[in-house]
């Protein structure tokens, strides 16, 4: 049990801002790691963990915000162990968001903007990769259909993420010294640079769309 915290550790400098960790230990064979938006899922993610290590005997890795984070809609311990479910449901997308832990909280705000201005956006909630890819392929089909274009965001690196979005937003360089709040923000965690990132995705770019390398100006 662990949090992950990122660039939000804030004051403690890049030297405590781990934004390899995640994407490192998703390298482990037979690791599943959840990392949880909100309550319901940080209950699913306990089930999860228990019932694996004692039918199993394997490890869970659970990696919590620290951050006040809303409930989000949808969000259950059922959904939880699909691994991913949509938080904010559409028909035929433009654009899919696909946020973990309290990013997802930045993608709906995002949404509700773009939403507003015409575009058709589902927002996932993807908690465990892992738990995702055990899903059926009806299942993995309908959630993330190939045809719509997909974007992850994610307060970490980018690597890993191609499997499952053609875009990302994340962070690829070394945080800084400031308050957890500013850090976020100015590395690209916002509701206006997802928004931008989204409007590039729908554009036909791909690939890293924010490494937060505007942080560092």
């Amino acid at each position: 049990v662990t949090t992950h915290d990122s660039i939000a550790v804030g004051e403690d400098g890049p030297t405590h801002q781990p934004i390899e960790t995640i994407p490192s230990l998703r390298l482990i064979p037979d690791l599943t790691v959840i990392r949880p938006a909100d309550g319901n899922e940080t209950a699913g993610a306990y089930k999860y963990a228990v019932e694996r290590s004692k039918n199993d005997s394997r490890p869970t890795f659970l990696a919590f915000s620290r951050q006040a984070l809303p409930n989000l809609p949808n969000s259950s311990i059922e959904n939880t162990l699909k691994g991913a479910y949509a938080v904010i449901e559409c028909a035929e997308p433009d654009i899919i968001l696909i946020g973990t832990g309290s990013e997802v909280s930045v993608c709906m705000d995002a949404a509700k903007d773009l939403e507003s201005s015409g575009k058709k956006v589902r927002v996932v909630s993807m908690p465990s990769q892992e738990m995702f890819r055990e899903q059926s392929a009806d299942y993995k089909d309908a959630l993330l259909p190939k045809s719509v274009k997909k974007m992850s965001v994610e307060a970490a690196c980018t690597s890993g993420w191609g499997e499952f979005a053609d875009a990302f937003v994340g962070i690829d360089v070394f945080g800084a010294s400031a308050p957890g709040g500013t850090c976020m923000d100015k590395f690209g965690f916002n509701k206006a640079n997802v928004i931008s990132c989204a409007e590039k995705c729908m554009a036909g770019e791909t690939g890293v769309l924010s490494n937060g390398s505007q942080g560092k100006h």
